[in-house]
């Protein structure tokens, strides 16, 4: 009889530990799904992206037009990498997925997209800052 108590005690230890491991990751992976879904890229002003770019070390701006609008004109130091080659590109161009990235297009619908494709990609500080048709600063042509 105290055998028996003591198997049934046994695998009821068993499978109660079972069960909490199995809650424990499942909250993990909830957690991490969040994480991913919450992550946004941040729309900014010309005029702020202005202030970061003179302001903060180690920005990237990126125009994601095409070759033949970068070559028309762009901001200065920008590097370019057209919308539809950014998945592509990104990792090899952009290798720090904390890096400071400011985005920008024509009229900040391509940019917005690059945004949204970055932080799916992993990169956790993306701001889009419109198009370069609302950049009142310097453009190089």
């Amino acid at each position: 009889m105290m055998k028996r108590i003591l198997i049934i005690l046994l695998i009821a230890f068993m499978l109660i530990t079972g069960c909490t491991t199995q809650t424990q990751e499942t909250t993990l992976q909830s957690t991490s799904a969040e994480s991913v879904e919450n992550a946004a890229y941040i729309k900014i002003t010309a005029q702020e992206a202005k202030e970061i770019i003179d302001t903060k070390e180690n920005v990237i701006v990126v125009d994601v037009r095409t070759a033949e609008e970068y070559a028309e004109g762009h901001i200065p130091n920008s590097m370019l990498i057209p919308g539809t080659q950014i998945g592509d590109l990104a990792p090899d161009m952009l290798p720090d997925l904390d890096q400071t990235i400011l985005v920008y297009c024509r009229s900040g619908n391509r940019s917005a997209a690059a945004a949204k494709v970055l932080i799916e990609m992993g990169y956790t500080n993306i701001m889009d800052f419109g198009g370069i048709k609302d950049w009142p600063y310097e453009i190089v042509k």
